[in-house]
């Protein structure tokens, strides 16, 4: 017969299991839970749904090795605020590239560089799926905000993040939250007047 220490082993590895398992699921339950609005907020920041799509799938695999082991209360924020690393991140490189290729010599014979560029005009899969007017300007409205001011309205009011976890998320204090906040719904009062 084995000793008492070593039956206990196998029990207990099978709860440390059950509680990794556990964890896990309830990870793919928090990130399933967020999917689709941060897939949103990446693509009205960036405009581009592939570049979305990346940004969301890097920041869900930084977030789970960074924070993964943390308590699933502190989640929220700390996805939010991976995300919009991430976003910054992205606006960074397109400012970088922008400047590189603006050096670079173009010959003659090379195909137009406009001619490949999307048509900003052409509204992207969730344009054509939101119908109505007034989606089409409140989607307007939202991508013409300062960057800032879209993560402060998208997380409070879209995402109900309170002051505190906004602030953390974002990288700012409550104070700037709060001004972010009412700047965005004044410029969007502004430009959806016309649709009361």
């Amino acid at each position: 017969m084995l000793p008492v220490s070593l039956m206990a082993i196998p029990g207990e590895r099978m709860t440390d299991d059950a509680r990794r398992l556990d964890a896990s699921r309830t990870m793919d339950r928090f990130l399933r839970a967020v999917e689709r609005r941060a897939l949103r907020m990446a693509e009205l920041a960036t405009r581009q749904r592939e570049d979305a799509i990346d940004l969301v799938q890097d920041a869900m695999f930084g977030f789970v090795r960074s924070y993964g082991t943390r308590d699933a209360s502190e989640w929220p924020p700390l996805f939010w605020r991976v995300l919009d690393s991430r976003i910054h991140d992205w606006h960074r490189r397109q400012r970088v590239r922008g400047r590189w290729f603006a050096w670079l010599d173009r010959r003659e014979d090379d195909e137009d560089p406009l001619a490949a560029v999307p048509d900003a005009r052409e509204p992207g899969p969730l344009a054509r799926l939101a119908d109505g007017e007034a989606a089409r300007a409140l989607d307007a409205a939202l991508q013409a905000l300062p960057l800032r001011q879209r993560q402060a309205f998208l997380l409070r009011l879209w995402e109900g993040l309170d002051v505190a976890a906004t602030a953390t998320a974002m990288r700012c204090s409550e104070g700037s939250v709060k001004t972010h906040l009412s700047r965005a719904l004044a410029n969007l009062r502004n430009r959806l007047e016309p649709h009361r």
